[in-house]
This record gives C-alpha cells, structure tokens and sequence, in this order.
C-alpha cells in the first residue's frame, strides 16, 4: 500500500529573511570591507539575501574587541555570572526555535523535521548544559584553578550551521573564553541571527565576534597572532593545511574532520529495527554528516533478507520541498556537493559495484540526489574508501567478528561506527576492536552535549561535548 500525503508547507516568512546581512563584531553589525556574498536557497537555486564578508582589517577588528572582552569583562567575571549569560542565550534560541529552524531549511536544504526536531532541541541543549559548567570548573578534574585560554577562533561547516556553532560557541564561552566565528560561505544565515541572539541577551561586547566569508577569512583567523586556539570543523583536507600552518606555535588546535563510518549488522540483529537505524545512519542530513554510516557490513547469512527490506524502506523515503513537514530527504548543500556525489556515484557503477536507486521523483529545480545503495562493493572501490558527504550507501559483507572488525578498520578514518547485535557481549567485544571515536550500540546518530563526540586518525582530533570537550577552551 502506498501513501499519498498532502502539501504539509512550514511557511517560510517564519524566518523573518531579510535581504541583507553584515558582520557581527564587538557587539555591533558592520559593513565588511570583504567582497558581499549571495548565499542561496539549496532546494530552488534563488538567491535567500546578500552576506557582507569581512576583510583583513575586520578579522583584526574582532580579535581586538574579543581579546579586550576577554582581559577586561569576560575573562575576570566569576562562571556564576557567566552562566546566568549562557542559560538566558539558551532560552532565547527557543523562544525563536521556529524561526532558526525554518531559516536553517531555507539556507542548507535540510528537511524542516529535522531543523526543527533535532537541530534546534540541541542547539539549546548545549547552551544549557555548558551553563551549568561555567561555576564547577573547579570540580572538572583540571585542577583547583583551570584558566581559559582566551580568545578562540572557531570555523565550522555548512552541514549542521547553528548546531556546530553550539558545539563551539558554548564550552568556549562557558570557561571564560571570547570567540572570534568563521560560519561556512554557504550557510551564514542562522550564525548572524544568533549574533542579534547575543545582543538580546545582553552579552558584553566582543565575547562573541562573527566573520562570514569564504576560506580566506577563515585562512586569516588561523593565522592571526592574537588567536589563541583554533577550532576547525571541516573536510580531512583543509583540517591538515590548518595543522602544517599551526605546526610550531604555541596556538592550541582540535580538528573534527571526516569519515566513512562502518555500520556493522549480525546475523543475530533485530533487521527492522537495523533497518530504521541503517536509513537514518545515512540519509539523515542528506548523508551530509561527518559521521554518517556510509559503509554497511551485513553478515553474509543475513544478506540478501536485510537488503530486499532496506531497499523497500529506502523506496519509502519521501525526497522533495525541505519547507514541507512531509519530507525525509531535502536538497543537497550546493551545485558543488552535488556534483561531487555524482562523480563518486559514477564511479562506484563504473568500479562494478550494483547500484539501486529510489524510484522518488526529482525535483526539477534545485540540487537533488535521490538515495542510492550499492551492494556487490569491493574495499578497493572509491565509493568504500572517499567520504561522499551525500545519501549514498555502499554494502559489504563479511562471515565471521575478525572479517567485520578488519573491513570496518580498514580505512584511514575514525570518526564513528555502529554495531546491531542482540548480545551485549558482542557490542561490547567489538567496540573495543574498532578503531573510531563514537560507537553506537543498536542506535545511529545519537547525540547528547554530555557525551564526548571526536575521532582518531584523518578524523582529526580533541572532543566536542561534555566534561572532557571543556579541556580544549581550558589551560591545564
């Protein structure tokens, strides 16, 4: 039986867009001296608004007005003050939830479902949680006195945009440091929003500081000698130009880069509820996600059963408008994303891999790409070795635990796997095996700021979230 579902449209003036935005620097919005961007919408290829972009003069600006909060009001108030600042942000982040999450859609592409189920649940969530923080540090394990580091340039990527500016913004600022933030060319919109966020909370000019701009103003923050730690979220590529260029100063460095997360079923796992969590391991996000589970390792017994009942729920999966509540699947970042799935699609076909699509149609305008799953995939095909950033899924199989544990360990990321089994014992034993950062056990893609999230190898390193993600933004 087929479902049909009517038009279910969030409406897009939710978003309050306005034609222009600027640069946020030392609490105030400001003409950037750099060349003005037009970010667009992903799902239609029109224009959302114009983004001023900063220069040279307003990247030493921000790290000006950041390290002056930093020295004369940011740095020296006591984490109970501090804290009061970060639980009002958070608050406000949900009064306004429905208008981030329907400009988040319109900027990246994503599914209003999971803008507004997901991101902005755990964008508060993060503010939240580091409030709590900012008066405990003490209590933290880093010593009786652990001191921020001070001013902290952050870059982070167009696939989570206000959710990875939480992931940074609030650990920084809950241990006393300013943050001077590079969003992604593409996706500036939610970051300059939550800039008028922190001058309705009253925070202190110059604790927070937001550059747009293309990889240039991010290639300035690195360099500038009044950074004092680098966060980068990214591509493995970039994240080791970042590394070479900061190998030799005192700057401190944490890089989340990419992977090609194994996502692991025995033959003793529940199938439907594997499948659920196959079909949201990779499709979620468009399969634009770090740690997506892009390789399927499926116990040969059970092969052939799990795939016919992945392929008809893939089939299920409703690709369209991102602004209609009915949609699983929305547009794909940019016509440079996109091209870059087709081309690693193609080769995947071109290697000998079999390649099923879903039958959904395809927007006529836009950047879409239907999910995909190839089976029969060998570890020496592309589409098993490069991260795809995109809703394509490659299949593998193995006969015994030590097979599984080698396929999913040979690749040169670690990031995250999955294990699907119905013995304890095994998830435990294999998870010790897997060389990645984040194992989920009968589950994919689940988040909480109290958990650590980061990787090993190409997949960078340092975490993001809980106790252990403050030792970045902290001298110890």
């Amino acid at each position: 039986m087929t479902w049909d579902y009517a038009p279910a449209p969030e409406s897009a003036e939710s978003a309050n867009l306005k034609p222009a935005y600027r640069p946020f620097v030392n609490g105030e919005f400001t003409d950037g001296a750099g060349e003005p961007l037009k970010t667009v919408n992903p799902a239609t290829g029109e224009v959302l608004a114009e983004v001023g972009t900063a220069a040279q003069s307003d990247v030493d600006s921000a790290v000006a007005a950041a390290r002056r909060a930093f020295e004369k009001t940011w740095g020296p108030m006591p984490g109970t003050e501090r804290a009061k600042y970060l639980f009002r942000i958070a608050r406000l982040i949900q009064e306004r939830s429905r208008e981030l999450a329907v400009l988040e859609t319109l900027d990246n592409g994503k599914p209003i479902r999971e803008s507004r189920d997901a991101d902005l649940p755990t964008v508060a969530a993060h503010f939240f949680y580091h409030a709590g923080w900012a008066d405990k540090l003490d209590y933290a394990g880093y010593g009786p006195d652990p001191k921020p580091l001070g001013v902290a340039g952050q870059i982070i990527p167009w696939n989570f945009p206000l959710l990875m500016l939480a992931w940074k913004v609030a650990p920084a600022l809950a241990t006393g440091n300013t943050v001077v933030l590079k969003p992604a060319e593409t996706t500036p919109l939610t970051a300059l929003v939550f800039a008028e966020i922190c001058q309705q909370a009253e925070l202190p000019p110059g604790v927070v500081n937001i550059l747009p701009g293309a990889g240039d103003v991010g290639a300035r923050i690195v360099d500038h000698a009044g950074i004092d730690k680098i966060a980068f979220t990214g591509s493995t590529e970039v994240g080791k130009q970042i590394q070479r260029r900061l190998a030799g100063t005192p700057k401190r460095l944490t890089l989340e880069l990419g992977g090609k997360a194994a996502n692991i079923v025995f033959d003793d796992a529940p199938l439907d509820q594997a499948v659920e969590g196959i079909v949201n391991g990779i499709f979620f996000n468009q399969g634009q996600v770090c740690c997506a589970g892009s390789r399927l390792l499926v116990q040969e017994s059970i092969a052939d059963e799990l795939l016919d009942k992945l392929r008809y729920r893939v089939s299920t999966l409703r690709l369209g408008d991102p602004l209609d509540k009915n949609t699983d699947i929305g547009a794909i970042n940019s016509a440079t994303q996109l091209a870059k799935i087709r081309e690693l699609a193609d080769s995947g076909e071109a290697e000998g891999a079999h390649r099923w699509t879903s039958p959904c149609p395809i927007p006529e305008r836009g950047f879409f790409f239907a999910p995909t799953v190839f089976s029969e995939v060998h570890q020496s095909m592309r589409i098993a070795r490069e991260e795809i950033f995109g809703p394509v899924l490659s299949v593998l199989t193995f006969r015994t635990p030590d097979e599984a544990v080698a396929k999913a360990n040979n690749t040169p990321y670690g990031l995250s796997a999955g294990i699907w089994t119905e013995k304890g014992s095994r998830s435990l034993a294999i998870a010790n095996r897997l060389r990645a950062g984040v194992i989920w056990a009968n589950t994919f893609n689940r988040f909480d700021p109290a958990a650590p999230f980061g990787g090993y190898r190409e997949s960078g390193f340092g975490r993001e979230g809980g106790r252990i993600g403050l030792e970045a933004y902290l001298d110890v």
